[in-house]
């Protein structure tokens, strides 16, 4: 009778030392298995960046020639913007800006010379070919650039920083886009990452991934598309949390810690007398 009662004291404070123990937040925790080189190969092409509706690109274009004239007429004028007048009248102060295309609802952009040029569902280097193509019917060996200037993704929930993460590199992996935004908090569930991405149809793709898998890094969304969505939702423990306010929440914590501290005590009584009468 007497271990009965022991077992039923004891049994409450170690329940509850056990439910404060943190879950695992190692990521790609399958790693550990691998005593050689992990190797993981990916093709490279499958995740550049494609041009979309409504994107802004800015597209420059130069060549080995003598008429700078012939180039010109290929690259839009720098606008110059008044920045700041100086109150004395002796500064005035004006910044330049390069105009940029905009990807019309029908995946076209108006270029010079040329017209519309058909880009939406292209790759950048597909693109920047195709340009190149068409302006090599005007100047011989023509050099084109070409960069989306709207790449940008968001990042939401259980992050230090939620908000929008600008790409200025050519491509964004979904592990620098949480890195930009200072990591999961402790409450962020890694094994349940959500990327929203919107196809060119107007439908939306919905896509989980696992961070405590290494299998993330040969998904073909690894690599992010400009105006995709990344939720982190909260863990479980998060999740509970939340139906309760602050105050229930600390009375919740003293009443468990006096709880254990009194099944303690007990427990530690009940064994010292027993030990006495024996």
């Amino acid at each position: 009778m007497k271990l009965k009662i022991l077992f039923i004291l004891i049994f409450p404070a170690f329940f509850f030392s056990c439910i404060t123990q943190p879950k695992s937040i190692v990521y790609f925790q399958d790693l550990g298995k691998y005593r050689q080189k992990l190797q993981m190969t990916s093709d490279l092409e499958a995740y550049e960046p494609i041009i979309k509706k409504y994107d802004e690109l800015l597209i420059t274009v130069a060549a080995p020639v003598l008429d700078q004239d012939a180039v010109a007429q290929f690259n839009l004028p720098i606008t110059v913007y008044l920045t700041q007048i100086d109150t004395k009248a002796t500064n005035i102060q004006q910044s330049p800006s390069v105009q940029t295309y905009i990807v019309d609802n029908s995946g076209n952009i108006n270029y010079p010379v040329i017209g519309r040029i058909f880009l939406a569902g292209l790759t950048i280097s597909q693109a920047t070919e195709h340009i190149r193509d068409l302006v090599s019917n005007y100047i011989k060996d023509p050099v084109v650039n070409l960069k989306i200037m709207s790449f940008k993704v968001t990042v939401l929930g259980e992050v230090m920083r939620p908000g929008v993460v600008p790409v200025t590199q050519g491509r964004l992996s979904i592990l620098d886009a949480i890195g930009a935004t200072g990591d999961l908090t402790i409450f962020g569930d890694r094994k349940n990452v959500l990327l929203v991405r919107e196809n060119d149809n107007g439908k939306l793709d919905y896509i989980r991934f696992d961070l405590t898998n290494s299998n993330i890094f040969t998904s073909p969304y690894y690599y992010l598309q400009q105006n995709d969505k990344i939720i982190v939702e909260p863990n479980d423990t998060k999740q509970l949390e939340s139906k309760y306010s602050p105050a229930n929440n600390y009375r919740l914590s003293i009443f468990s810690m006096v709880f254990s501290a009194l099944s303690v005590i007990a427990s530690t009584t009940i064994a010292i007398i027993s030990l006495h009468r024996n």
